[in-house]
């Protein structure tokens, strides 16, 4: 009986975790800046805790009834969450609204929880041994759900059938509850069919959970949906429409098969052709094999070795029979050597040096990107590069961006690096730049055959920057202070306005 009981406490503090921490993750997901939305969601979820916990002194008579319908609408409400915010953000204009709505709902929910059953159990156990097992069941259900989360449940259920499976979770601690108590309880029969109604009704949105997942996703993209998941680090997407593919990572878009050339084209070769002696090349980022094709083009780049953090990309780019052709099979050539590893750690744990190094990574939407593009990482990057290499780093449009751009260049030359900034038009993304950096540049003589848009006449056309692209003054972008981020997320709340 015992035993019964406090693992009922490990498993409704499990869930209430869970319902914090995917709201965390869809905000961070939809919205950027992780810090922002976990913060303020965990702020607010913590206090409506505080408000449930509150509210449960005014409670009596019924305990039991009242746990058994609290613990069934929490798993109502809590498992039908992450639904919820994916259609609110899809077809509404009230994410926002809809998300701390929800977490209060939850919060003050669960927060009822706890106080409630120690009151039912408040004859049973001594006082001292009845707070003490509690609290302790309740934070091992929290370690328990906080491993789990991103270990498991992310990759391997995904964010919307991982809520609804810890509603179930609390609906079953609900009809167990009717047997564990049902001296106590009035109608024990009329709960017990309250309780299967519930789970049905869960079971019901499992089933039905690739349906919702697809209906929002239909609504946030304007073609064809053909592969979406939840990994670990982020959301991954690819529609597609006639024989245009396009990825998205966390609702940005990465890449349009029709014009990507131009982008990597432009990313490659205006350092690496400079560089005829280079033998060894660095990716870091581009989990897509797209930087990497274009390496590949030089028979004398004998070793290209790609750090991307999320094993699920590089699986997707390697594997799958519609992405594969896009790099040309690059992840698969003797020369390519791919290692699933956080790029700012493995370049601190690792010795080599590099005569060439593409710096790929998403643009600078959250603190946890943002980490890459300061002096921090650069002079890390620094320690890297052989003597007269060069490094070549995406650095968001200097169009829609503009403040943006200049910040990761003035970082770059604060971390010791001489700077070449250039742009490109890429029709997906309008006009686009790059940062080369190294101790000493001059255009190529020669570029590599078969490209479909970069020329020789055309590089230096590339380094002229129009009127309203030129400089603007910008802070360094530094580990403990990423202005970058701050630039990034107000120049484009300004364009979507």
């Amino acid at each position: 009986m015992a035993v019964a009981l406090f693992l009922s406490v490990l498993l409704i503090a499990a869930c209430g975790l869970i319902y914090e921490l995917i709201a965390g993750t869809l905000a961070s997901y939809l919205l950027g800046d992780s810090v922002l939305q976990f913060s303020t969601v965990i702020g607010s979820y913590l206090f409506a805790m505080g408000v449930g916990s509150w509210l449960s002194r005014f409670l009596s008579g019924g305990l039991v009834e009242r746990f058994v319908s609290l613990e069934l609408m929490v798993g109502v409400v809590g498992g039908f969450s992450s639904s919820l915010l994916f259609l609110a953000f899809a077809y509404t204009h009230s994410f926002v609204f809809a998300l701390y709505a929800l977490v209060i709902a939850i919060g003050v929910l669960v927060g009822l929880e706890i106080p409630l059953l120690m009151r039912i159990l408040e004859g049973r156990f001594r006082f001292r041994d009845l707070v003490s097992h509690v609290l302790t069941f309740d934070y091992l259900g929290a370690l328990g759900a906080s491993i789990a989360f991103p270990l498991w449940l992310v990759p391997k259920l995904g964010l919307v059938r991982a809520a609804i499976m810890f509603g179930m979770i609390n609906a079953l601690v609900a009809l167990w509850s009717t047997h564990l108590f049902r001296d106590q309880l009035r109608s024990p029969r009329a709960m017990r069919v309250g309780c299967v109604a519930v789970l049905t009704l869960l079971c019901s949105g499992m089933y039905a959970s690739n349906w919702i997942a697809s209906a929002a996703d239909t609504q946030l993209y304007a073609d064809d949906v053909i592969f979406q998941r939840e990994t670990r680090y982020q959301r991954i997407v690819i529609t597609r429409w006639k024989d245009d593919l396009r990825l998205f990572l966390n609702s940005h878009l990465q890449f349009s098969s029709r014009d990507e050339y131009r982008y990597h084209e432009a990313l490659v070769h205006p350092g690496l052709a400079s560089l005829p002696w280079a033998r060894r090349a660095l990716v870091l980022g581009g989990g897509d094999g797209l930087a990497v094709r274009e390496l590949l083009r030089y028979p004398n780049l004998e070793s290209i070795t790609l750090i991307d953090l999320d094993p699920e990309m590089t699986r997707l780019f390697t594997d799958n029979p519609l992405l594969a052709p896009l790099n040309g099979g690059a992840f698969k050539n003797r020369r390519v050597h791919v290692i699933n590893d956080d790029a700012f750690v493995w370049l601190d744990r690792n010795q080599g040096s590099w005569d060439f190094i593409v710096v790929d990574f998403p643009d600078p939407t959250s603190f946890s990107l943002g980490k890459l593009y300061t002096t921090a990482f650069y002079r890390l990057l620094k320690k890297h590069l052989s003597a007269n290499g060069l490094t070549v780093v995406q650095s968001t449009s200097p169009m829609f961006s503009r403040q943006s751009y200049w910040c990761i260049v003035e970082t770059l030359k604060q971390a010791g690096f001489h700077t070449w900034p250039y742009h490109v038009y890429v029709p997906s993304f309008g006009e686009w730049g790059y940062t080369l950096a190294g101790e000493s540049w001059s255009p190529p003589q020669k570029l590599p055959d078969g490209l479909r848009f970069l020329t020789l006449e055309g590089v230096p056309e590339m380094f002229d920057f129009a009127r309203d692209m030129q400089p603007v003054p910008a802070e360094v972008n530094r580990l403990n202070d990423q202005v970058l981020v701050r630039y990034y997320e107000k120049e484009w709340k300004e364009i979507a306005r």
